[in-house]
């Protein structure tokens, strides 16, 4: 019985591995590679995460839009809101702007440009770039984590 086990473990893994089920995909669920044409259009990007201050983590959730070019640069166009530790705010001012990349594997980064704080992310685009996860990164940066999903091209 166990050599049966054993075999049936063996024959399912190499089942797996060769039908592409256990094997990472290197491009989007098209079959075609990513890039920054991958992201066009507009999300609605729901990060939430800490703020630091003073070594004590202050809760932080944001809802705000962006809007991908397919070039390579975005904008953030005011609407939404967020809270940290408590304190409600609405985003109206002036859109936001930034660069973003993405690479065949679909994982990238984005960076929002001054005047806005320089915010940085590593994001992955999924879904034919419907879906984007995203987490902050860079030297200080909050604890916050994201997704942003299509809601119009």
């Amino acid at each position: 019985m166990k050599k049966f086990i054993g075999r049936f473990v063996v024959a399912a893994a190499m089942a797996l591995a060769v039908s592409g089920v256990a094997q990472a995909k290197d491009n989007d669920d098209d079959g075609k590679p990513c890039s920054d044409a991958t992201l066009r259009g507009l999300y609605v990007f729901n990060p939430s995460g800490f703020n630091i201050v003073g070594g004590v983590p202050q809760p932080k959730t944001i809802l705000e839009f962006i809007d991908f070019n397919g070039d390579g640069t975005f904008t953030g166009p005011p609407g939404g809101g967020s809270s940290i530790n408590g304190v409600i705010g609405l985003n109206n001012g002036p859109p936001g702007q930034g660069t973003y990349t993405v690479q065949p594997d679909c994982t990238g980064n984005l960076m929002f440009l001054p005047p806005a704080p320089p915010f940085s992310f590593n994001l992955i685009a999924a879904f034919k770039g419907s879906t984007v996860y995203m987490i902050q990164t860079g030297p200080g940066a909050p604890v916050m984590q994201g997704t942003a999903e299509r809601v119009s091209r």
